[in-house]
């Protein structure tokens, strides 16, 4: 159930808006918002775009607690778990957990096409984080599923989405840029758009865009469940940018969002390693590789994702703080 108040004062708007769990009467979510009379639509947009992104959360993460209660899950059960693991951080043990719940799902409904977004999802996760040899192999299978998805669904948001990632891990940030815009086209509400946006144009040499798509992502919805790689995109630009105070900023962010995230350590330990503090530096090195030991510059820069001479040089300024926090050549 969704209640509030509204107040004006002159030309200023202010309203309270309340989720509630209408059987308990708990409280899910509360904002408040204030605005000019004038931007009243734009209120309207912004509480519409936060409700759904928390609603969303909620609903994944009620229906995959009511899954694990069930004695005899079916597709859904299974694809709700494997969401719920996937927003609780990209560790390698959420990643194998949501893994399993899609592929699980998948043999209940080999239709089922959440699930197959979902375990696109996963390997795309696991073919962009430069914890594994193979990770070609991973990005192309998730391209192929996400395609097949679209085939079926050629309007699914999600599907766009998931292509847009593959393509911007895969040296074609600009068509991935498309999908995502087409995604936010087609779902107004759908917040992470507006991050993976920003996230795509630090590979064009465009980083210095990259901040105000995670604002405006932010401020939609800022408390986010994912809100912690949106922190760690905007630290990454501020490094491509040679911004290394501003990275360090974003980046602790995103580590104090959410711990399970390793990129963000590690990108912390380069952001920290430039600004002279080596042994901090080094620290976080070791939290980022202590959650997955996987991660090497040779790998990072094996996979090529870019080849905008504007982010090359950038990211030749985040191997040398790598280098100097003790991340592994490999």
């Amino acid at each position: 159930m969704l209640e509030g108040s509204v107040q004006r004062s002159g030309n200023r708007l202010r309203m309270n808006v309340q989720l509630i769990d209408a059987q308990s009467g708990q409280h899910l979510w509360a904002e408040r918002f204030e605005k000019p009379v004038g931007d009243l639509f734009d209120m309207q947009d912004e509480i519409v775009s936060r409700l759904a992104g928390t609603l969303g959360a909620q609903l994944i993460e009620a229906e995959a607690r009511r899954a694990e209660r069930t004695l005899h899950p079916d597709a859904m059960d299974l694809c709700f778990q494997g969401r719920a693991w996937l927003m609780k951080g990209i560790s390698l043990e959420c990643v194998t957990q949501a893994r399993g719940f899609f592929e699980r799902s998948l043999e209940f409904d080999p239709g089922n096409v959440e699930a197959m977004i979902g375990l696109a999802n996963v390997d795309t996760v696991v073919g962009g984080s430069f914890t594994t040899d193979d990770g070609p192999a991973r990005l192309a299978a998730a391209e192929a599923m996400v395609n097949k998805v679209l085939s079926i669904r050629p309007n699914s948001a999600s599907a766009h989405m998931a292509r847009g990632w593959v393509q911007t891990f895969t040296n074609r940030a600009a068509q991935g840029i498309r999908e995502f815009e087409f995604a936010l086209a087609l779902a107004p509400n759908l917040v992470h758009a507006h991050a993976a946006l920003g996230f795509a144009k630090s590979y064009i040499g465009r980083a210095a865009e990259t901040e105000g798509h995670i604002l405006e992502a932010l401020r939609l919805s800022p408390r986010d469940v994912f809100a912690y790689q949106w922190a760690c995109f905007a630290g990454v630009a501020k490094l491509l940018l040679g911004s290394d105070v501003e990275g360090v900023s974003w980046l602790r962010r995103s580590t104090e969002a959410n711990r399970n995230f390793h990129l963000a350590h590690i990108s912390l330990a380069a952001a920290l390693a430039l600004t002279g503090a080596l042994d901090e530096a080094r620290t976080a090195a070791r939290t980022g590789l202590a959650l997955n030991s996987g991660f090497t510059i040779r790998r990072l820069l094996a996979a090529q994702q870019s080849d905008n001479p504007i982010y090359l040089a950038g990211l030749q300024r985040l191997c040398e703080g790598w280098r100097l926090a003790g991340v592994p050549e490999g």
